[in-house]
């Protein structure tokens, strides 16, 4: 597949970064499975007549949001941790290893203006761990109060839960357990488990339990728009840009 360049508008961020870095230590392409075999927007990873690009949101969001990915997840087109980078400005990407971790991933966490939580499922956690709701903000020294860092393990459902057995270096983080009753209506990559949200769902509602309820509705409506220019695009059919999904992400644009 040949990469088009991504509008001016469109500059790479974490997620992208990390993608460009897996693809320069791949020894053969990376064909995404189903996907079409033409060029892709290296901005949004769709096809151009389907770009996202231009409906990228701009918002304001005071959390930060560490994806720590496993291996391929970054080269799929149908990954919505882009979609998180694209939303949250302090959007951070690592790739995950067994054998290692990137330092930067250590500074991050251990950098003193984020209070990090890990996010996942509490079940499978000591409880001692287990939060259901942001610790109490405290300012150090006069600085300001930390603001919340979360840390989402981007695989699927399997990979994830290797990680987090696998990964020391996130045993000493609260463990944020997310309570919501809220089915996933994610339709590119299913889990056998509807309590299981892709990782653009869990990030908003890690954003609305911030407080940064706008960027978490404003996430929320660039998902659907994601999915219905994917879908589109794979069925080869044109992007009705009047539909809802498109007016309550520009309603939301205009805030």
């Amino acid at each position: 597949m040949t990469p088009v360049p991504p509008a001016p508008h469109a500059l790479p961020h974490a997620v992208s970064l990390l993608r460009a870095a897996r693809l320069a230590r791949s020894s053969k392409p990376f064909l995404a499975r189903g996907g079409p075999r033409g060029e892709r927007c290296a901005g949004c990873r769709l096809i151009p007549s389907h770009c996202l690009c231009a409906l990228r949101p701009a918002v304001a969001v005071r959390a930060g949001v560490c994806l720590v990915m496993a291996d391929i997840e970054p080269l799929k087109p149908s990954n919505t941790g882009w979609l998180i980078a694209d939303v949250v400005a302090d959007t951070f990407a690592f790739g995950w290893a067994r054998t290692g971790v990137d330092p930067a991933l250590l500074a991050l966490l251990a950098d003193p203006q984020w209070q990090p939580y890990l996010v996942f499922p509490g079940e499978f956690v000591a409880q001692e761990r287990v939060v259901t709701a942001l610790l109490p903000a405290e300012a150090l020294g006069g600085a300001p109060a930390r603001r919340p860092l979360f840390v989402l393990l981007d695989a699927t459902w399997p990979e994830a839960r290797k990680m987090f057995r696998k990964s020391p270096y996130l045993d000493k983080l609260p463990v944020l357990s997310l309570q919501s009753e809220q089915l996933s209506r994610y339709r590119l990559r299913r889990s056998q488990r509807d309590a299981h949200f892709c990782t653009s769902e869990v990030g908003a509602l890690c954003l609305e339990l911030a407080g940064d309820t706008q960027a978490a509705q404003t996430l929320e409506a660039y998902l659907d728009v994601f999915t219905n220019h994917y879908l589109r695009a794979k069925q080869q059919l044109p992007v009705d840009a009047g539909d809802a999904a498109h007016l309550r992400l520009q309603a939301l644009a205009s805030l």
